[in-house]
């Protein structure tokens, strides 16, 4: 499949899992978490096939019952933890390319994530890629919700002009899906962050490999 980039003046980016490869760390930071509960722990495929939205779900589908922890002691311990571990991270193959190429195609490009605004700051500048972005939309608490509202406010501030925009959101969950369509967006999806391509695939958009893959499909 190709993609027309060019029809797009507006891209919206997810950051964890999609521009950031963090996937490993969740991971392992849930098994932490998991024994300390004395609960089995999961590999990263089973990560993948049951990491969802609301981030609580995820947990439960994970083993947690919440009846020596709650999810918000969890949550924080999670958090806690990723932002010890997070330097450990780099950007996903091919996403400083895609990232250059889109600014030097004059396309304005966006960060929309279930990160806590403050966090999603300092780790963007603390990878250099700052500069490419015209906005970035975090979340004011640490629980990843979700992002409808997030987007709802982001494609306000797009589209400020009266006139709706063209608009590509890139992710890595069908929650991003779910969020391109509540805001009227076309999406692209890829496999190499917090859900599976078979996952990904039921959703019905297009969904590549890894940013590498979806750099070779651009015309």
């Amino acid at each position: 499949m190709n993609i027309d980039i060019d029809n797009y003046s507006h891209i919206i980016w997810d950051w964890n899992g999609t521009l950031l490869n963090d996937v490993e760390l969740c991971a392992d930071i849930m098994n932490e978490l998991l024994t300390m509960e004395s609960l089995p722990e999961i590999s990263v495929e089973n990560y993948r096939n049951i990491f969802t939205f609301p981030v609580e779900e995820y947990y439960r589908r994970a083993g947690h019952n919440f009846k020596n922890s709650s999810f918000e002691i969890l949550g924080k311990e999670f958090m806690n933890r990723y932002e010890t571990g997070k330097s450990q991270c780099s950007l996903s193959p091919g996403a400083v390319e895609l990232l250059e190429e889109f600014s030097r195609k004059n396309i304005h490009q966006h960060i929309l994530s279930a990160y806590e605004q403050s966090s999603l700051n300092r780790i963007v500048k603390q990878f250099r890629v700052e500069k490419y972005f015209k906005n970035k939309i975090g979340l004011d608490n640490i629980y990843a919700g979700g992002k409808m509202i997030l987007a709802e406010k982001l494609i306000k501030i797009i589209n400020n002009n009266g006139e709706d925009q063209k608009v590509l959101m890139i992710g890595d969950t069908l929650h991003d899906l779910d969020v391109a369509l509540h805001i009227n967006a076309d999406c692209i999806l890829v496999a190499n962050g917090h859900q599976s391509k078979v996952r990904l695939e039921e959703g019905g958009a297009f969904v590549f490999d890894d940013l590498v893959e979806f750099n070779k499909s651009i015309k």
